[in-house]
């Protein structure tokens, strides 16, 4: 009898409903990849890299202000130390070239 490829178990997310709980942990995964907690000029900020194929738009670096073409790795940083609250920092990030901001700014 030949062998069968069909996969036994359900694909997680197919057939069986994820919940919440692990909606939003893959959600917050997924967000915060592989970022770090960097001290710089008297305070904490998040780093996060952004790979080349993730790199899909256009920004200007604030180190030197030239263009981050898509297709780019780079970093985006935000503060980890806001009095304004996450939301206020996440919204507040931005885009650097890696070499811009390992000379600091």
């Amino acid at each position: 009898m030949p062998r069968s490829n069909r996969p036994r178990r359900p694909v997680r997310g197919q057939g069986q409903g994820q919940s919440d709980a692990d909606e939003s942990e893959s959600f917050e995964r997924a967000m915060t990849g592989w970022r770090t907690v960097e001290h710089r000029r008297g305070g904490d900020w998040n780093v996060q890299p952004i790979s080349a194929l993730q790199a899909t738009k256009e920004y200007v670096c604030p180190g030197c202000s030239k263009t981050i073409v898509p297709g780019t790795a780079h970093l985006v940083t935000w503060r980890a130390d806001g009095v304004m609250g996450d939301a206020s920092d996440l919204a507040a990030r931005r885009h650097w070239h890696t070499h811009c901001w390992k000379i600091g700014f």
